[in-house]
């Protein structure tokens, strides 16, 4: 095994600070994306918010679904 020098010792030392400046910054963003998952989907977890989309997302379908009746009915109704 190669034994360390002064200059591997300090790349070590420069990447593990790197690595702690990372990590805090993930942190950072984890705790924005928890912040905005319980400001706008009104969720704790991930899981409560995907739930959330998807009975959303069946909504839009429903909502699709009677645009395109309704549309229909009035190009009968009026022979467009």
């Amino acid at each position: 095994m190669k034994k360390l020098d002064e200059q591997d010792l300090l790349d070590l030392k420069k990447e593990i600070t790197d690595k702690k400046t990372k990590a805090s910054e993930l942190k950072g963003e984890l705790k924005t994306l928890t912040d905005l998952l319980k400001n706008s989907y009104n969720s704790k977890t991930k899981e409560e918010a995907i739930k959330k989309l998807k009975e959303l997302g069946k909504q839009i379908e429903s909502f699709e679904k009677r645009i395109k009746k309704q549309t229909a009915e009035l190009i009968e109704k009026y022979n467009l």
